[in-house]
């Protein structure tokens, strides 16, 4: 098999690309983040959480979402409990952290101990959730309209049960901020908009993008083989 030559195109695809991907989770870390040192909008502000918090939970979701599209149910739901289980340790931990330097290690975990916060462990489970019933729906289709309905009806149903789960079954700090969220008149002073914004917007745009993505991939060819 003849190697293939060298084109100008594969620096733009291995170097350029890369270093973009680099330098924008740079610019969303340092400069959008509302704990960033230079940040540019508000800590409370919504694009500013959608583009960091929304913007995480939206890859997590995102890569389980596309392969059982592009795939099947079972391929869906296995990687939806891989990157599910990443952010529920890491997000988990996290606040874990935050809440020990600010009361001290051993007051914080006698009274808060996120590991056990159903709406963090939730993001397990919902993840799997999310690819299982993408792909179930589309069953294999390369349709973009039956794509586009499959990704998101998964993607909506997981907002609804993930902002139920926040709203009831959270730790009180975390559901105490919730409850705030929704009954915050901040966002165009609609009571609950804010908190919708927040937390339905990420997922309704990820209903969106990733049938958009999966398509693009198959006219490249790029969707898994069928056995």
């Amino acid at each position: 098999m003849e190697t293939p030559k060298f084109k100008l195109a594969d620096i733009f695809y291995a170097i350029i690309i890369p270093l973009i991907l680099v330098f924008l989770i740079f610019f969303l870390a340092i400069y959008i983040n509302p704990g960033g040192n230079y940040h540019w909008i508000g800590g409370t502000d919504v694009i500013a959480i959608i583009f960091t918090q929304g913007f995480a939970q939206m890859i997590i979701l995102g890569v389980p979402l596309v392969l059982g599209l592009l795939w099947n149910k079972w391929a869906g739901g296995a990687a939806g409990f891989i990157t599910g289980g990443i952010y529920y340790l890491a997000e988990a931990g996290y606040s874990n952290g935050a809440y020990a330097a600010a009361l001290g290690a051993a007051k914080a975990f006698n009274i808060y101990n996120f590991y056990g916060d159903m709406s963090m462990l939730s993001w397990l489970v919902l993840a799997v959730v999310v690819g299982y019933m993408a792909g179930a729906l589309n069953n294999g289709s390369m349709n973009f309209k039956r794509m586009l309905g499959a990704g998101l009806t998964a993607a909506i149903i997981v907002a609804v049960i993930q902002a139920y789960f926040n709203y009831t079954y959270s730790l009180s700090p975390a559901k105490t901020m919730n409850h705030n969220m929704w009954s915050s008149t901040q966002y165009l002073g609609v009571p609950g908009l804010y908190a919708f914004v927040l937390q339905f917007i990420p997922n309704i745009a990820l209903g969106v993008v990733i049938p958009i993505i999966a398509k693009v991939m198959t006219w490249y060819g790029l969707q898994p083989m069928r056995h």
